[in-house]
């Protein structure tokens, strides 16, 4: 029987990370996945290719609507989706290289099949060819989670979807309907809406992204309606999705109990996602998961059994993959006798539509619900040098401050490359700076970057420069 120093099930970021932070610590690792190839949810079905159709479509989209005001002249463009799909199909095929390379690099044993519980420091391991028993001192359970439905949505993955098909269609639907106005609902709306299609939103909430900033949202959907055409219906409750053979027909009810009746091409199921335990036979070892289904750990990560750890999209938690990764490396520090720390309310939040959003901390609602007393700097990019020599003048950056102490709380972004910008924000606060401290800080010009610095300016007397 193989046996291992750690085994971790499942290879998305989280998996694979923790796998070689291990491997990188000195022990004898292993990695179990079900599917043939490595990298879990975001690199085959999630981030990475949904990142790769934001990129195409908004090249397109900018060609269409931009480049004349460059004085770059055209006949009018067009998009070969087939050739989009097989860029994004590159891409992922790229990535799974590199990630069997650095498996082979930092010598960790991959198994392909479904990995389950005999005991606590046993792991069956099958596939359609055998089955073998893997025997190691630790184990991490990273196996992350699936799109969520509900019974009435009628899934039939082929007009009726969730995000995994709606990555590969093959066709430019003329007409989409989307349930579920949170991160993949809008990231993938803006990605067919900017090849041609009518895209129609539907969501129980009566905002838009509603766990981020409320401003955030409110700015984002004016600009979706503006440039990308959408259609919202908020505050509608999806009653039922029919496949009515080449569309599909959605009937909801609003708040007020009017019935909205809506036909387009495709619909897709954007409601969530739920953690997958599937096949890991948590009862052999007393494994407990939450109403949600999520497994239950103790601040280490650690399960009932202390040899036993989860973490990324199964345990409680924003599902993110950098959530994920960061937990992987604690978990391989903490088996190696470290002490690392991670602060989960410095996590940030992305949203890669254009503009992008991005979020740190608290929100101006949840402060004020503590009651805490606060000030609140904001600056627009229309005011910014550098989002005027791009064509990217929507939005703002939103530091909120302590106003005793001046310690950021909470910043919210939304703008251009906000994906990036929210990495100092995150710096800033994990070392407790004060807005002051962001602006007295050089920031190099004309940078989107200065929007930052402005916007802490506005938090500090309102001092901001440039409006």
């Amino acid at each position: 029987m193989n046996s291992f120093d750690v085994i971790v099930i499942g290879s998305g970021p989280g998996g694979y990370v923790a796998a070689i932070r291990c491997a990188q610590l000195g022990m004898n690792t292993a990695i179990i996945e079900k599917y043939p190839k490595l990298g879990g949810t975001c690199l085959n079905v999630g981030c990475i290719p949904s990142k790769a159709l934001l990129e195409s479509s908004e090249h397109f989209f900018k060609s269409n609507h931009e480049f004349k005001d460059h004085g770059i002249n055209s006949d009018k463009i067009t998009i070969d989706i087939h050739q989009t799909m097989k860029r994004k199909s590159k891409i992922v095929s790229e990535m799974h290289m590199g990630l069997d390379f650095l498996m082979k690099k930092n010598k960790i044993k991959v198994f392909e099949g479904v990995g389950s519980f005999v005991d606590k420091n046993t792991v069956l391991v099958k596939n359609d060819k055998n089955e073998q028993k893997l025997k190691s001192k630790y184990i991490i359970l990273a196996t992350g989670s699936k799109p969520f439905s509900l019974p009435f949505f009628n899934l039939d993955k082929k007009r009726i979807f969730s995000s995994t098909e709606a990555l590969s269609l093959k066709e430019i639907p003329k007409k989409m309907i989307i349930v579920g106005a949170g991160v993949i609902g809008l990231e993938l709306g803006s990605v067919y809406a900017r090849m041609g299609s009518e895209v129609s939103v539907v969501d129980n909430s009566s905002r838009i992204l509603s766990g981020m900033d409320n401003s955030l949202g409110t700015e984002l959907k004016k600009v979706l309606i503006r440039d990308l055409g959408f259609k919202f219906y908020l505050s509608h409750k999806v009653k039922a999705v029919t496949n009515i053979g080449k569309n599909v027909e959605l009937i909801a009810l609003s708040s007020s109990n009017k019935k909205l009746i809506l036909n387009g091409d495709y619909c897709m199921i954007a409601i969530g996602r739920k953690a997958y335990t599937d096949g890991l036979n948590l009862k052999a070892v007393e494994i407990s998961t939450s109403d949600s289904g999520k497994i239950n750990v103790n601040s280490k990560l650690q399960t009932i059994h202390s040899n036993i750890y989860a973490i990324g999209d199964v345990i409680n938690g924003p599902m993110l993959a950098h959530k994920a990764e960061e937990e992987g490396v604690f978990v391989a520090e903490v088996i190696a006798g470290q002490k690392p720390i991670i602060n989960h309310h410095l996590i940030p939040g992305v949203v890669y539509t254009w503009p992008e959003v991005a979020s740190v901390g608290s929100t101006e609602d949840e402060l004020k619900k503590l009651g805490k007393s606060i000030k609140i700097g904001i600056f627009p990019f229309k005011a910014n040098g550098r989002a005027k020599i791009s064509m990217d003048t929507d939005g703002f950056i939103k530091i909120i401050a302590d106003s005793v102490n001046d310690e950021i709380l909470g910043v919210h972004m939304i703008g251009p490359r906000c994906a990036d910008l929210i990495s100092e924000a995150v710096v800033a606060m994990e070392y407790k700076a004060s807005a002051e401290d962001i602006a007295r800080i050089t920031h190099a010009h004309p940078t989107f970057s200065e929007v930052m610095k402005e916007a802490a300016l506005a938090a500090t007397e309102n001092r901001a420069l440039h409006i």
